[in-house]
């Protein structure tokens, strides 16, 4: 790299760490079974969750999710077509509230973590190379961060699970990434901003105030069909090759 103030990079969780798509459906379908219990959910996650994960961006989303999916009348393909529409529909016709479904979220996992944390903490996988990747981050004089909409106590648990220690971690209760990361952007130093999630980027690259901000999509996660393509050149495409070169060589 150039001279000059080594780079702060700041990793999404879920999607770029961490694969936690058994964790997911575990806790969603809880929740929701807490909530409805009639429901008919099947114990291993059905293949119209992972069509949706992509789409997700909140975890109280996971649960209203899971319930739409044990509707008989459910027209998956509509859902994904128009899913922001979706939600506010969804959250009406189960009666819900998205505040009320992240703490029933959040209590199935405390609970879990209560109760049996090595179940809870093996529904999840860091990706290959994430560890090395990330220990090696410190001989090149970079400092990592962990922005996540997961709540920071589950996120913290993971990673020190792992023997992983960011510098900084930030959860859903720290407020929006954009947030975040205009606070992080006041140390005056490169941030670099690591995701699965295209319309986070984007929103990113849309707000003026974040312009400096170095954003990354990772090829790996929780990515729709057809994200990578027609990326604008201020979103950069990272593959797991390129993420496991030195800095200089990212794109």
């Amino acid at each position: 790299m150039s001279a000059g103030p080594a780079p702060l990079l700041v990793f999404d969780f879920d999607g770029v760490l961490v694969d936690g798509m058994p964790e997911y459906w575990w806790s969603a379908r809880e929740a929701a079974l807490q909530l409805a219990p009639a429901l008919q959910l099947p114990e291993e996650a059905p293949a119209g969750f992972a069509q949706l994960r992509p789409l997700i961006h909140k975890g109280w989303e996971m649960v209203l999710m899971a319930a739409e999916l044990g509707r008989a009348d459910l027209d998956l393909e509509a859902l994904l077509a128009d899913y922001d529409g979706a939600l506010p529909r969804a959250l009406a016709r189960w009666g819900w509230a998205a505040d009320s479904l992240q703490r029933q979220l959040e209590q199935v996992r405390s609970t879990a973590l209560a109760t049996d944390p090595a179940a809870w903490l093996a529904r999840h996988r860091l990706y290959p190379g994430v560890k090395e990747r990330l220990d090696r981050l410190a001989r090149e004089g970079a400092d990592w961060a962990v922005l996540t909409t997961k709540g920071a106590a589950f996120a913290s648990r993971l990673l020190a699970a792992a023997g992983l220690e960011p510098r900084a971690l930030f959860g859903h209760e720290q407020g929006s990434k954009p947030e975040v990361l205009r606070t992080l952007l006041a140390e005056d130093r490169p941030l670099w901003f690591i995701e699965d999630r295209r319309p986070t980027l984007e929103t990113v690259r849309a707000d003026p105030r974040l312009a400096a901000v170095r954003c990354f999509l990772v090829s790996w996660g929780y990515l729709g069909p057809r994200d990578g393509e027609g990326l604008p050149p201020t979103i950069a495409w990272l593959t797991p090759e390129r993420f496991a070169a030195p800095l200089a060589q990212w794109p």
